[in-house]
């Protein structure tokens, strides 16, 4: 798997060549021609590519083959870059009222120099894809655009067949699959109606020896006059599967040369009137045509049918499944061990083996409830008696282990070989968080933009959309476990084996907690001690992301190391110094024109920044929240044109005017923790883009800005603990905005006694959801409360002057979350059937009222 990657890399650099941008850029510069030739070459050699992967597991000098294409995909990322980097330049310089001034700002601008350093290098480049290009023809390498999976993994083959005393700790999740066989009110199980349950789970977690268990189960034995299993192949031949079901359901084989009417023919007859239960193992189909095909295929069986679907995908299981999808939980620690030491011992053996039995607990623990894990190690062992041995599969990663065709590595690998070629990019990059590590969704996208990871199918299309559409599909393909969800983002996190995955599809690209074994290594954790700035190579010219992880006990602190790190990292896309201590910023991150994302959250020494970051024309993210030193903004902020995120800390009374309102492509804004802040700035209205401002903790802040109405594209809207904001002060009504907030947040604003209507007055059709927290002297809502059409969630929580409700709620169809805490008058008021503001919120599906005096009720119809 070591090269496993290079397609990836390639499809990224040929998809940016081909873009329309590039070619505007190409003409711009006149070199659409040695462009061309660029992706010329580029396509010859990613037409080998599935070939050589494929190969390269045989011979040695394939994987080092693929590694220098790989290397030059990154150079022409590279190149590509720099001539972005030079238009945005160019921008900046138009921008500014002193051109003069600009021009000095930004040296080294001189066209005609651009054009000659530029081709020299995009000659270098090519040469060098020209020499991979030609070595090529010494490993006769077939063009293939696919990959056959038969030859990489086998023909997954399974059958219904399984030694109940084999499978261990899933008693209850057959006997919930059994209830739902049986249940005689799941439809009527004929047609259309034949309910299907689809069991999802990771792979190698147990959904196909459980649909084993069920199926041999006596009473579903007794209840199905016709029981078949069916292995379904990866493409969902539809033919193919029609030839199982009938093999199965008549034991006639003479079928193979039937057209699909004669095969309708005979399976319906199989099937007529007959209550049958079908298992598909191991569904990958995602096109809904095919399933209702074969579904429609069906439909002749009798009353009590019953379908069930095992699945690594939530979109197959909502393809698939009419009733709530089954997620299979991982194995309890005390049943993995059980199934380990039976398959690392012989009975009772275990008893002789005290020490082997304790390092065997360790290796249970990081399989971390997958029983195909547990069989993997607990076979791999069951030969040798030797403690070290044992050791060594403890403290291994187990991707380093020798793995067979049907271990838990392979069996993984197949989920990634199903992912589109962006993913795979995202998921391995992931693999440079610590196990266990949890990460938030826009931390994620904010990490995956900085590094190009995300792929654009228009131009209207914005990252932050793209990024949570690439979480979600990576969550429904169980490579993401989701930790918490919140309000305005969602917290993750991956299986260990996942994370294991991940490591063995990069391997040399990405290092974490200081290992750093290869000057090729990309993307980068180091914790803060300094102990791994000696064992870096002195190039890292490679070097895309470099997170710095710190701590209350180690914390970055040397300026000279960070200088060090910047002087080494040319081609840095993302700098992560979160949580450090050091006093200054080195003015030479302004020599970092390949940045897109820097974070310093957190450091609380640090008092001003060089103003050299304003030269960083590509920055996308700055995030400067916690840095509660910082004395002012750098003066040429403006300059930072492709800024998107901003989180400021500033002891800042005022904010400077042509400063943060020039950010015009701003899509996140937050203030956090600006003790002394009390305006913002005045031309907010200029941030026509900004879809989330955060205002949070500006003890300070006594209004705010005229321009906050006129944010057309604002989704977001979060104001919290602003002892001293009046939210009606400085926003006097000017004729009805429109607005598309869709969310709300207000919390610890103790001058706020009624909710203001600029707040909503342009949002009443598109406000979903609305959050009122620790408004202690809030005592009435509004009455226009009645026009929030779009309204889904309310939260109501320590209000406690609160005693009613608007009237009119009970209009509000589109409301499904109710929660009233912390308001002990109003609580009491809502409680259910007695309560005078009962019927208010009665049609509301799902309530939380407590009224802190009795007992909290939840109502979920």
């Amino acid at each position: 798997m070591a090269e496993a990657f290079a397609a990836e890399v390639a499809a990224n650099v040929l998809a940016k060549l081909s873009s329309a941008a590039f070619q505007q850029i190409g003409c711009f510069w006149d070199v659409q021609d040695e462009f061309e030739k660029l992706r010329d070459v580029l396509m010859a050699i990613k037409a080998v590519l599935v070939d050589a992967e494929e190969q390269q597991n045989h011979n040695r000098e394939i994987t080092l083959w693929l590694q220098k294409f790989k290397d030059g995909c990154y150079r022409v990322e590279d190149l590509l870059d720099e001539f972005e980097i030079e238009a945005l330049r160019r921008q900046v310089m138009e921008r500014g009222s002193s051109r003069r001034k600009v021009s000095r700002f930004l040296s080294g601008s001189n066209s005609l120099a651009f054009r000659l350093r530029m081709g020299r290098k995009i000659k270098k480049v090519k040469d060098m894809l020209d020499e991979i290009e030609s070595n090529k023809s010494r490993f006769h390498l077939l063009e293939r655009h696919h990959r056959v999976r038969n030859i990489i993994h086998g023909q997954r083959e399974t059958y219904s067949f399984v030694k109940t005393s084999d499978v261990i700790g899933r008693d209850e999740d057959k006997e919930n699959m059994v209830a739902f066989l049986m249940d005689p009110t799941d439809g009527d199980g004929k047609g259309d109606d034949i309910p299907v349950l689809a069991i999802v789970g990771i792979g190698g977690i147990g959904k196909t020896a459980l649909a084993q268990l069920v199926f041999n189960d006596e009473r579903v034995k007794t209840h199905f006059w016709l029981r078949i299993w069916v292995c379904v192949t990866e493409d969902f031949d539809v033919k193919q599967l029609m030839i199982k079901i009938i093999k199965s359901a008549t034991g006639t084989t003479m079928c193979k040369d039937m057209n699909k009417e004669e095969l309708h023919k005979v399976l319906r007859d199989g099937l007529k009137g007959k209550r049958f239960l079908i298992v598909l193992d191991d569904v990958w189909n995602e096109d809904k045509r095919k399933w209702i095909e074969l579904k429609d295929l069906l439909a002749t069986g009798g009353q009590g049918c019953k379908i069930i679907c095992t699945t690594r995908t939530r979109k197959v299981a909502a393809i698939t499944s009419t009733v709530p999808q089954y997620d299979l939980e991982h194995l309890s620690y005390e049943n993995s061990l059980s199934l380990f030491l039976r398959l690392a011992f012989k009975e009772g053996e275990e008893v002789q083996h005290k020490n082997l039995v304790r390092i065997g607990e360790g290796i249970v623990r990081k399989c971390k409830g997958v029983a195909l894990a547990v069989k993997t190690l607990g076979s791999l062992l069951c030969s040798t008696r030797v403690e070290y041995d044992w050791e060594l599969v403890r403290d291994s990663e187990i991707w380093k282990l020798e793995q067979k065709e049907n271990d838990i590595l392979p069996a993984l690998k197949l989920s990634y070989d199903h992912l589109p070629w962006h993913l795979k990019q995202c998921f391995a990059f992931c693999s440079v968080f610590p196990k266990d590590f949890e990460f938030n969704s826009l931390q994620l996208t904010l990490l995956w933009t900085g590094n190009g990871f995300l792929q654009y199918s228009n131009e209207n299309e914005e990252p932050e959309d793209i990024g949570n559409r690439y979480i979600h599909e990576l969550w429904s393909r169980s490579f993401f476990q989701q930790v918490e969800e919140g309000v305005f983002y969602s917290t993750f996190k991956m299986h260990d084996l996942v994370h294991d995955l991940a490591l063995s599809v990069v391997q040399n690209e990405v290092n974490s907690f200081n290992h750093c074994s290869t000057r090729n290594v990309r993307h980068l954790w180091l914790e803060a001690s300094g102990q791994g700035a000696s064992t870096l190579p002195n190039n890292l010219d490679h070097l895309r992301s470099l997170i710095i992880s710190s701590n209350e006990e180690q914390r970055a602190s040397s300026e000279s190391l960070i200088a060090d790190y910047i002087s080494r990292s040319k081609h840095l896309r993302v700098l992560h110094l979160v949580d450090s201590s050091f006093e200054q910023l080195p003015n030479s991150i302004g020599y970092l024109k390949h940045l897109r994302y820097l974070s310093i959250y957190g450091n609380g020494n640090i008092e001003r920044l060089p103003n050299s970051i304003c030269n960083l024309q590509s920055l996308q993210t700055l995030l400067l929240g916690g840095c509660r030193g910082i004395e002012a903004l750098p003066k040429d902020i403006r300059y930072l044109i492709s800024l998107r995120t901003l989180c400021i800390t500033t002891k800042q009374a005022n904010l400077q005017e042509s400063g943060i309102g020039c950010l015009s492509s701003l899509r996140f804004l937050r203030f956090y923790a600006c003790g002394n802040l009390k305006y913002l700035f005045e031309d907010m209205q200029r941030l026509t883009a900004l879809r989330i401002l955060v205002i949070d903790e500006c003890k300070n802040l006594v209004s705010l800005p005229p321009g906050l109405k006129y944010l057309t594209a604002l989704q977001i809207l979060v104001i919290s603990d602003c002892e001293k904001l009046d939210l009606c002060m400085g926003l006097e009504l000017g004729g009805e905005q429109a607005g598309s907030l869709r969310k709300l947040f207000i919390r610890g604003l103790p001058k706020v006694v009624s909710l203001p209507q600029w707040i909503l007055l342009g949002s009443a059709k598109t406000l979903q959801q609305l959050y009122i927290i620790g408004l202690e002297n809030l005592s009435t809502l509004p009455r226009w409360f009645r026009y929030l059409v779009s309204l889904q969630s309310l939260g109501i929580i320590d209000c406690p002057k609160l005693l009613s409700l608007p009237q009119g709620m009970q209009q509000l169809a589109a409301l499904k979350q109710v929660g009233i805490t912390g308001c002990p008058k109003l609580g009491k008021r809502c409680m259910k059937q007695t309560g005078e503001e009962w019927p208010k919120i009665a049609h509301v599906p799902q309530l939380y009222v407590s009224n802190d005096l009795e007992t909290s009720i939840t109502y979920d119809e």
